[in-house]
């Protein structure tokens, strides 16, 4: 019946649970680990889920239902292409994103860590079975007859065992074992000889790996990691949802260059129309309609270039959206449309104030420092000697047949302290002064990172005032661009001057005209930049941003 009974356990545990099971309760713990340590972190995803998606949330976007002539031939491939909104965009990346699904994957793992290492801290079970069937023949020689005799002995053995270990946050470890032993000898058809026994030991150090912080230590350092991705995921979401914004806005320049360059090239085919008929009166030189075919064709090779620039840089936007090559989508230019310059009112000293309360990677380089001078404690406890004390006892049963519990009439019990003086500690020398070291190290890794902090935010804030009047000068260069290219227009219509001064005047409004909405992007995605570089910048659940803006920090 035993041997029954240690056949069930064995099965039993052999099948265990469906890998369904396991896998659900891994994403409960660290879901609940992750929610746990969510409200330390400012603007941390309070909604963060680790699951697998298929991207269905283009179905519902509006069509491009025209064909642009700016785009040449290439327009008609653009016709039923989902658009998509700048919002809609982020969205998406905070969906498929692969670089995105990554740093969330890498917060999961590191959750399932802190569980690994809260989990030792816990009693943990352990039990396991055997059984063996042994056939053993031997050869007895009989001295009084002289005549050997053949004589065989089968036995089954059975043994199981159940148990637990702990390991103490004051540095101990208690550890016990219930096992029970089963023989049966089936060649005289015996009853079963069983045995059971009960045993614990108990082990605390005094001197070296003793006490609370230096017992958890691991424990200690699992929960500030877990605490450290959170914050460089919330981090990753601010910068990851600037890149996006900026990819987005330089598609759509790429776009609106595209248009520029075909309305400059459709310009240029009517003023060489119109040298043509000149030419043909004798009133334009030949060389001179030459050098305007000439730049005729220079034009049309810029659209063309900008055509595949535009195409190229939207369908790498579809791998940072984590969707297929095969998607076929455009940017809503609306938004290129209502794009105006917001520069905020703060001064880099209040910027830098700012980001030494608020910024996350900051906080995280801090607590680092923390850690390599909490490691030099840790080096120094190992200087120490050991000193343990250690109790054990063990309670056995009766052998007899049947189940036998273990009596308390057989017990013993044993109480031992054990000393190793600290006379080779050269390992422990040399890792102590290692940590000396690295405090040193991490100190002005520290320093380095608040000085090259100041100095991105300074850098950030005279970018942005240089973006601004950047676009100021831009709107002035536009209007003089179109005014000169008018006079050129009306003295060729009357003519006087040149054909190759409407050349350069038109050349001049499509670039001014390129520089102005590049630099109204430049200062959008700067400003972006320079909340997300003082900690500012909120970031909602979809992805969304929300510029906070320095006075909700007074």
């Amino acid at each position: 019946m035993m041997v029954y009974g240690s056949i069930l356990m064995i099965g039993t545990f052999m099948n265990g649970c469906s890998t369904k099971h396991y896998e659900r309760s891994a994403n409960r713990e660290a879901a609940s680990l992750i929610a746990e340590k969510t409200p330390l972190v400012a603007n941390m995803d309070t909604g963060f889920k680790l699951e697998k998606s298929d991207p269905t949330d283009l179905i519902d976007l509006p069509k491009h239902e025209t064909i642009e002539p700016f785009l040449g031939p290439t327009g008609e491939s653009e016709l039923g292409a989902r658009i998509i909104s700048l919002e809609k965009a982020v969205e998406l990346a905070t969906k498929y994103n692969r670089r995105f699904l990554s740093q969330k994957e890498d917060l999961y793992l590191q959750a399932l860590d802190l569980s690994l290492a809260r989990f030792q801290y816990t009693p943990i079970f352990g039990g396991g079975a055997d059984i063996a069937y042994t056939d053993r023949q031997r050869i007895a020689e009989n001295t009084a007859t002289g005549v050997d005799k053949i004589t065989r002995e089968k036995t089954i053995n059975s043994n199981a065992g159940l148990g637990f270990n702990w390991l103490l946050r004051t540095g101990g470890r208690i550890a016990t074992d219930f096992s029970t032993d089963f023989v049966r000898f089936v060649s005289n058809d015996s009853e079963w000889i069983t045995s059971s026994a009960l045993g614990a030991t108990f082990t605390q150090p005094f001197l070296r790996g003793a006490g609370y912080r230096i017992a958890i230590e691991n424990l200690t350092q699992a929960e500030r990691n877990l605490l450290y991705a959170l914050r460089d995921f919330t981090r990753f979401r601010k910068e990851f949802t600037v890149d996006i914004v900026a990819n987005y806005y330089q598609i759509l320049q790429n776009r609106d260059r595209v248009r520029n360059a075909f309305q400059g090239y459709e310009s240029f085919k009517v003023s060489v129309e119109r040298e043509q008929a000149r030419a043909a009166e004798g009133e334009t030189p030949l060389s001179e309609l030459n050098r305007l075919k000439e730049s005729l064709l220079s034009t049309e090779q810029g659209w063309i270039s900008a055509i595949r620039n535009y195409q190229l840089s939207r369908d790498r936007f579809k791998i940072d959206l984590g969707l297929s090559m095969d998607t076929s989508l455009i940017l809503d230019e609306s938004e290129l449309d209502n794009l105006v310059i917001h520069h905020p009112s703060i001064t880099a000293s209040q910027a830098i104030k700012a980001s030494v309360e608020t910024r996350l990677d900051l906080e995280n380089v801090r607590d680092r420092l923390q850690d390599v001078e909490r490691r030099i404690r840790i080096a120094a406890d190992g200087l120490q000697a050991d000193l343990d004390l250690t109790v054990s006892g063990n309670v056995s049963s009766r052998p007899g047949s049947g189940f036998q519990l273990p009596d308390l009439e057989q017990r013993s019990w044993t109480a031992s302290l054990g000393i190793d003086l600290p006379i080779n500690r050269k390992r422990e020398r040399n890792n102590y002064r290692s940590a000396l070291i690295a405090f040193d190290r991490a100190q002005r890794q520290y320093d380095q990172f608040v000085d090259q902090m100041k100095l991105d935010i300074q850098d950030g804030w005279r970018n942005l005032e240089q973006r601004r009047r950047e676009f100021e000068i831009s709107e002035v260069r536009v209007e003089l661009s179109q005014n000169r290219r008018e006079e050129e227009l009306l003295k060729r219509e009357l003519g006087l001057g040149l054909a190759l001064d409407l050349v350069d005047a038109q050349n001049d409004l499509i670039n001014s005209q390129n520089q102005r909405t590049s630099a109204l992007i430049s200062h959008t995605i700067a400003r972006l930049g320079f909340w997300r570089d003082m900690g500012i910048l909120f970031i909602k659940e979809n992805g969304q941003w929300e510029e906070l803006g320095y006075e909700t920090l007074e």
